[in-house]
């Protein structure tokens, strides 16, 4: 007989690689929604959980997010760097953070379209997940990855509104 998979200890448990997409449309912009998503600052207020988000070069960041799925949370410390940039039209950004909780490892594509004054944000990425918030499963870590994202969203649109 096999042993369980997390026979030696919580930190072997990993979830495959998901796909996380969507769509959001904003009423602002496109240049305006572009210069949003590439602002630290308001990168940190969006994200939620994020307590600190510190530039260490010319777009790329330490992070410190407190996140959880279901019963796990925790804080994780990482970076997060932007890439492939075509403004005001694309990024990419790679994230890897770590935590009690485990690892969580991360790319995912923004295209942004013109569409009569609002924009719409088509995003499409990769995670892995690692380690004790592996254990509650793919579906919930998904369903909590979607429900960060829109709350990101809405915190976006705010933001765009605010300013």
């Amino acid at each position: 007989m096999d042993p369980p998979a997390n026979a030696g200890g919580t930190d072997l448990i990993t979830c495959g690689t998901m796909k996380v997409e969507g769509t959001h449309e904003l009423h602002v912009l496109r240049e305006r929604v572009y210069a949003l998503l590439i602002d630290p600052e308001v990168l940190r207020r969006c994200i939620p959980g994020c307590e600190a988000l510190e530039e260490t070069q010319e777009h790329s960041y330490t992070a410190t997010i407190k996140a959880g799925v279901g019963a796990i949370k925790g804080t994780f410390k990482g970076s997060v760097h932007l890439e492939d940039m075509r403004p005001p039209e694309h990024y990419r950004i790679v994230v890897e953070a770590r935590g009690g909780p485990g690892f969580v490892k991360g790319s995912g594509d923004f295209d942004l379209e013109d569409q009569d004054g609002t924009t719409l944000i088509k995003y499409a990425g990769e995670m892995q997940v690692g380690g004790t918030i592996a254990a509650v499963g793919q579906r919930m870590i998904q369903a909590a990855a979607k429900m960060t994202a829109s709350q990101f969203f809405s915190r976006l649109e705010t933001e765009a509104k605010d300013h």
